[in-house]
């Protein structure tokens, strides 16, 4: 049984007990999965400061917040107790493209080649690290909400500005991925 839980899901598995999720929490209790509003939460519950964002009775979210708590609690189990030893498997065309970057170790889900602290004191680590995760976060709070509120809460429930925000974040991964990601690279 273990042996099953450390190898990748297949996505007939994955998927469906993913969306699963959406109808779960209808039914237990009329409640919106997403993850970027636990942060406002977060936020209400610890700034003293009376800023209208964030006046509000965030303990009627406060289920969300231990949603939150439980995934970040598993991420640390499963990279713990469950993590495969296996690198990471790349597409042989995907090697020879990172390796064309400096980018070879990719033991890990995170290349460690370009995602660490030292990495961070470069233009590149610093574009990647603190612009990116800016624009992120700027994104995320225009859209109404994260790729995971939109594009499995929003679109299960038919709700059209999902639809035109998950649409948004794939022309957007698109396009960083192949026409702006090599650059930043290359620097």
């Amino acid at each position: 049984m273990l042996l099953f839980i450390n190898q990748p899901w297949p996505w007939y598995i994955a998927g469906p007990l993913i969306g699963l999720t959406v109808p779960v929490l209808l039914l237990l209790g009329n409640k919106s999965f997403g993850i970027s509003s636990s942060l406002r939460h977060i936020c209400a519950a610890c700034l003293p400061a009376k800023i209208p964002f964030f006046t509000y009775d965030w303990k009627k979210e406060a289920w969300n917040l231990f949603f939150v708590l439980g995934i970040f609690l598993g991420g640390i189990i499963a990279s713990t107790l469950l993590a495969n030893p296996d690198p990471v498997v790349v597409n042989p065309k995907l090697s020879t493209e990172l390796a064309g970057y400096g980018i070879t170790n990719y033991k890990h889900l995170v290349p460690a080649d370009i995602m660490n602290w030292p990495a961070l004191l470069t233009i590149r680590g610093l574009i990647m690290m603190v612009v990116g995760g800016f624009l992120v976060g700027f994104g995320t709070r225009y859209a109404g909400g994260c790729t995971s509120g939109h594009a499995i809460m929003g679109l299960s429930t038919l709700q059209w500005p999902s639809l035109v925000a998950t649409i948004c974040f794939m022309a957007g991964g698109f396009i960083m991925a192949n026409l702006i990601l090599p650059y930043i690279l290359a620097l």
